[in-house]
Parts: C-alpha cells; sequence; structure tokens
C-alpha cells in the first residue's frame, strides 16, 4: 500500500513538472500569460457569484428592514383602530345616554309628581320561573322593594322585589309570577298582564280577563290601569295577536313588551308619586 501511494505520488509530481514546463514554454512563443487568464477565468464566475449574493443580501435586508416597517406601521394602524372603534363605541353610549335624557325630560315634565332615582343594569336572570335584573341602586340610594322600575320613555319594565344597600333585584313583566292590572289604550277594556308561559313565546306578555265582546286590534296599546304601585298610563305593550281563553268565555290578547328587556342599560326606579 506504502508502495502504491509513494507511485501516485511520483505521477503526480512528474505530471505537474510537464505541465508546468509546458505553460512556461508557452508563454515564453507567445508572451501569453496563461496562468493570470486561469486565475482571472477561475476568479470571474466566483467574483459574479460574490457579486449575486452581495446583490441578494442587500435585497434581503431592505426586505428585512421594510418587513419590520410594515410590522410597526400594521401595529400603529391596530391602535389607530382601537382607538377608533373604543371612541364610536363611548359616542354611541353618550348618544343613547343623551336619548335617554331628552326622554326623561318629556317624562318628568307631564309627569311632575314622578320621583325617579336612575339605576344602571348590571347582570340579567332568567330560568323556567322567572325573569329578573339586578340594577346597582338600592336602599342607600331610597330603593325599597315594591318599587316599579320603567324605562325613560315610561314604558314598565318591573316590580322591585328585593333591595340590598347597593343594589336591587327587579322581577320584570317577562316573568309569569308578576301580574299588572291594564288597560286597553283604545278600547279602555281593563284585563290582567302578566308573563306569557307559553312555550316558544316567552317574549311575550299575556293580557287575559278580556271580555268576549272586546274588538282587539295588533297595535293596540296597553297601558296600567293605576295603582299603588304603577301610576296610570305607564306603558306595557303592543298587541300583537289574540284569541279565547281555554274557558271560550273570555279572550286574551298577546303583546310585545314596550320596553326591550333584554337589551336595557338603564332603568328609572319610581320612588314616589302621587297616586290621587
Amino acid at each position: 500500500m506504502r508502495h502504491l501511494f509513494s507511485n501516485r505520488v511520483r505521477a503526480v509530481l512528474v505530471i505537474a513538472l510537464v505541465l508546468a514546463i509546458g505553460l512556461t514554454a508557452l508563454s515564453a512563443l507567445t508572451g501569453f500569460r496563461l496562468p493570470d487568464k486561469i486565475v482571472q477565468g477561475v476568479l470571474t464566475p466566483i467574483r459574479a457569484g460574490v457579486s449575486k449574493l452581495t446583490d441578494q443580501a442587500e435585497q434581503l435586508y431592505s426586505y428585512m428592514f421594510r418587513y419590520e416597517s410594515l410590522l410597526a406601521e400594521n401595529e400603529s394602524l391596530r391602535e389607530k383602530i382601537a382607538q377608533m372603534e373604543d371612541d364610536a363605541r363611548l359616542a354611541d353610549s353618550v348618544s343613547r345616554e343623551n336619548d335617554r335624557l331628552r326622554a326623561l325630560l318629556e317624562l318628568t315634565t307631564s309627569h311632575e309628581d314622578y320621583k325617579l332615582t336612575d339605576a344602571y343594569v348590571i347582570a340579567w336572570g332568567s330560568n323556567d320561573w322567572s325573569r329578573t335584573l339586578t340594577i346597582n341602586r338600592g336602599t342607600n340610594a331610597g330603593v325599597q322593594v315594591g318599587m316599579c322600575a320603567i324605562t325613560a320613555n315610561g314604558e314598565v319594565v318591573g316590580l322591585v322585589t328585593q333591595a340590598g344597600t347597593n343594589y336591587a333585584l327587579v322581577r320584570t313583566v317577562l316573568d309569569p309570577s308578576l301580574g299588572i292590572s291594564a288597560t286597553m289604550a283604545s278600547t279602555g277594556h281593563n284585563g290582567m298582564v302578566q308573563g306569557n308561559y307559553a312555550e316558544g313565546r316567552e317574549d311575550l306578555l299575556r293580557m287575559n280577563y278580556l271580555p268576549s265582546s272586546a274588538v282587539i286590534r295588533n297595535n293596540d296599546q296597553v297601558v296600567t290601569s293605576g295603582s299603588t304601585v304603577y301610576p296610570r298610563g305607564l306603558i306595557l305593550g303592543y298587541v300583537v295577536d289574540a284569541g279565547f281563553d281555554d274557558t271560550g268565555v273570555a279572550k286574551f290578547a298577546l303583546l310585545q313588551p314596550a320596553a326591550n328587556i333584554e337589551t336595557l342599560e338603564q332603568v328609572f326606579i319610581l320612588t314616589d308619586y302621587n297616586a290621587g
């Protein structure tokens, strides 16, 4: 093996020597410096490759710089959009608040005897037998059990059934256990309004004990008849359907509640009024 390796080394050296002599002779005869050309031939593609790599590196750097710039711009735009959305929500909230205040002003102007305490809804409760909401006012603000809750438009929300120092529970008109004496505004027929218990129509009110001769029309307004709890003329709802009850003697009417219970933000507790 060592002998074979030595022979190969000798062969390589001989070939290298022959090439060197040949190149030297060629250069002497022609004046052409072949080694330089060979070097140039070897280096030229290398230089081209390096130049191309440099261009690619510059492009990559430019791309990365642009990418980082776009990321920063994107984040800035996101923050601006979030701020604009917050501003829009605040504007909508202020607009709704102004609408409620204007309506409340009209209500208190036409009913100067009303004493109202404002409250915000902080929770809703609903199950098979109860429909309630919780407000952020309690006995510290003069709210007591048995007081009526209404909207700024004079629409009945429900009745306070529990009061703590800084909160109260309101049983809404959608609760079947809450009965309110009511009058059909267009005809003067009286009945009792309570939450509807029919499956699939729990979002409606039901006015019972209407006389069989009562003429009931869609969109007829139903208001409170007046009592020590509910002043006369508060709006309960609007007729959407009617029929005879199970006895076939009396009629009933289904009402769309005037107050949109599910989306309420603010209510007003009627702490006092002239029941006259």
